[in-house]
């Protein structure tokens, strides 16, 4: 019982000083604000990029080149590339892309054939109903969900960009970031569209049958191709992504170290605002010692100062940034890869345990600062 009395306390002395509790509140908000931003940057870069076991994709791109502009494979590799021992499937990609560089607001369209939309989505959770209205037209694309919202389409609407008008005939939900932020189209259709004409694509999607076999199956590939007129190179698709997104990805790796500073930050404003809070009143605190409130009381009662502000910047904070990072629909896209920035449940409980561990041992200084001293001379520090 006598927590609560003396939380409720230690929350009129930080209403006594409303300002400096107010920025206090203010900045510890703004520093997990960063902090919440950060990691979810580095969620959507980890999603992207690391590999997983079970991942048994390879993506077989033209060598030595980088911008889907200049890579252009004859389709007809694929019929070879089936024939590879350990080859499960080979799904042949046009991808077109309305700017090749770093951009919050790329749009990218991906061809591939009616026949092998099933591949190009096994293992993926998908509405069957998608397919049925996407084949109906050549024209028809379906459209990841982040893309979608961030331009405001639904199905039915029309929509052009890079020289290329579709019809959007259904809406794709999908874990897989570079699904999210993708306009998928007919190949022939996307052939024409762009006017690189007929047999000729990006790159060829090639599943595995067992995914400890990638590196052979990505050697024996590239090997197939040497010494024909358009040689290939071949990766895993994570590591393509973080091969053809590198400067991005040291671009949003240094951020983490934003991430630290902010939590640093946020400790030593608490500790500071906790502290001078003490010194104010240390003939108070004498005064309630003598009479007779134990030691382990006053301690609470600072340490409950630190909790009550940081708790409440920290969650406001975390609040403004899940709305901020949830209805901004944020992606980096490069060369026609995206990196999505989602927020997910486990980086705000991260953020949630953070913030209360950092505003307990914010506390901890200033609340044994708060009864040390002889009692007769802490009476007399007035």
């Amino acid at each position: 019982m006598w927590l609560i009395n003396l939380s409720l306390l230690s929350f009129k002395q930080i209403r006594r000083h409303w300002l400096r509790s107010l920025l206090t509140v203010a900045g510890t908000a703004c520093g997990m604000f960063l902090f919440m931003t950060v990691e979810t940057f580095q969620d959507g870069l980890k999603s992207a990029t690391e590999m997983q076991a079970g991942d048994d994709t390879l993506v077989v791109y033209r060598d030595k080149r980088f911008c889907p502009f200049t890579s252009r494979l004859p389709e007809d590799y694929s019929s070879k590339i089936a024939k590879i021992n350990g080859v499960k499937s080979v799904v042949p990609v046009q991808v077109i892309v309305n700017n090749c560089g770093t951009s919050l607001d790329t749009i990218t369209f991906r061809g591939f054939p009616a026949g092998e939309f099933q591949n190009y989505f096994a293992g993926k959770d998908m509405d069957p109903s998608l397919y049925e209205s996407w084949k109906m037209a050549s024209d028809s694309a379906i459209l990841g969900k982040e893309f979608a919202e961030r331009r405001g389409l639904k199905a039915g609407d029309r929509f052009d960009a890079a020289g290329i008008t579709v019809r959007v005939s259904g809406i794709l939900q999908s874990d897989d970031p570079q699904d999210q932020n993708t306009a998928f189209v007919h190949l022939d259709f996307l052939q024409k569209s762009s006017k690189r004409g007929l047999g000729e694509v990006t790159q060829f999607n090639v599943k595995v049958n067992d995914h400890t076999q990638l590196d052979r199956v990505a050697k024996e590939i590239d090997q197939t191709f040497r010494y024909d007129r358009e040689p290939t190179h071949t990766r895993p698709e994570k590591a393509f992504i973080a091969n053809t997104a590198k400067d991005m990805i040291e671009l949003i790796s240094f951020t983490r170290w934003l991430g630290l500073a902010a939590v640093l930050a946020v400790s030593f404003l608490i500790t500071n605002t906790v502290i001078i809070a003490v010194r104010g009143r240390v003939t108070e605190n004498a005064v309630m010692q003598a009479m007779g409130f134990q030691m382990e009381h006053l301690v609470w009662m600072t340490l409950a100062e630190g909790l009550f502000m940081g708790l409440i910047g920290g969650f406001s904070g975390i609040a403004g940034a899940y709305l901020f990072l949830i209805n901004g629909n944020f992606a980096i896209s490069a060369e026609g890869l995206s990196i999505v920035f989602n927020i997910h449940l486990e980086t705000v409980l991260k953020a949630s345990v953070l913030a209360l561990a950092i505003s307990f041992v914010a506390g901890i200084y200033p609340a044994f600062h708060s009864i040390q001293g002889h009692l007769v001379n802490r009476l007399r520090s007035h």
